[in-house]
């Protein structure tokens, strides 16, 4: 038997220091940087000082239990208070974000709408929740309308660029194809755009609606209605084991919401990977 020579396995050159920087290793190297930088901050105020940190956490949370469950009935007309507020804030906010979800959308925008946008959503979430409810409060007064109006501006910043982003990620050659055979904008978006990015928004929404019941657990603190308020006042007046009941409750709720949510989620991602399929197969 002849032997038959084997061309020599072509050699990988070895990469060099500099082609391993890309985004993503510069952008971990600089958050590596960051937390050395920021490490001081774990110091504590007088070295020489002596606490003990296990014997003070336990000695606070022992105030919590056992939790004061004779202040049931005004928790849960609280919470009541507070889903509410989330919802019609959460409502709100999807609303105003799509529109400027589209016009923050590079395919679908010109760039000066696209950079006054993000610019716009940039000021709002700079802005803590916090703050705008604050700020709310100052205008039409302590009251759940302030918690709307607060949480609505906050969510805003937030949905809107989640939207943009959506929009910028759906192929719009449909879209193109309907603005070419004579539709208006309205419709190419309705009819090229919308149906994919759709589940998205939903799931967005969804995830905004759980967030903002959160939050609106702490703008009362502010005045701006909701369980809150009943947090400040038993906070005020050291009655921990009465704030231990409204955090029970409140986490029965989150808990609940997100299980629901979840399972939503599940379903929309299910929907859209079928409806994707059959698209694949029409194609």
């Amino acid at each position: 038997m002849e032997k038959t020579d084997h061309p020599p396995e072509p050699r990988i050159p070895p990469m060099q220091w500099y082609d391993r920087l890309n985004a993503l290793n510069v952008s971990f190297l600089v958050f590596i940087l960051a937390v050395v930088f920021s490490a001081k901050s774990l110091r504590v105020a007088d070295p020489a000082r002596q606490i003990n940190y296990l014997e003070n956490l336990l000695r606070f949370t022992g105030r919590f239990f056992p939790p004061d469950w004779s202040v049931t009935p005004q928790v849960l007309l609280s919470l009541v208070e507070t889903v509410q507020i989330a919802v019609m804030a959460s409502a709100f906010s999807i609303l105003i974000s799509i529109p400027l979800g589209v016009a923050g959308a590079q395919n679908l925008s010109p760039r000066f709408l696209v950079f006054l946008t993000r610019n716009l959503l940039n000021l709002i979430r700079t802005i803590p929740g916090l703050v705008w409810a604050l700020l709310a409060v100052a205008v039409v007064g302590a009251n759940s309308l302030a918690g709307v109006i607060g949480l609505t501006f906050y969510s805003i910043g937030y949905l809107g660029k989640f939207f943009s982003d959506s929009f910028e990620g759906v192929d719009i050659s449909v879209a193109r194809g309907l603005r070419a055979i004579g539709a208006s904008r309205f419709q190419a978006f309705q009819y090229g755009v919308w149906p994919n990015a759709k589940p998205i928004v939903w799931s967005y929404g969804l995830w905004m609606l759980e967030y903002n019941i959160r939050s609106a657990s702490i703008i009362g603190y502010v005045g701006a209605g909701g369980v809150g308020v009943l947090l400040h006042t038993y906070q005020e007046f050291s009655n921990w084991d009465k704030f231990a009941t409204v955090l029970i409750y409140i986490l029965l709720i989150v808990t609940v919401l997100d299980f629901i949510g979840e399972k939503v989620r599940r379903q929309i991602t299910v929907h859209t990977q079928s409806a994707t399929q059959k698209v694949a197969v029409t194609e």
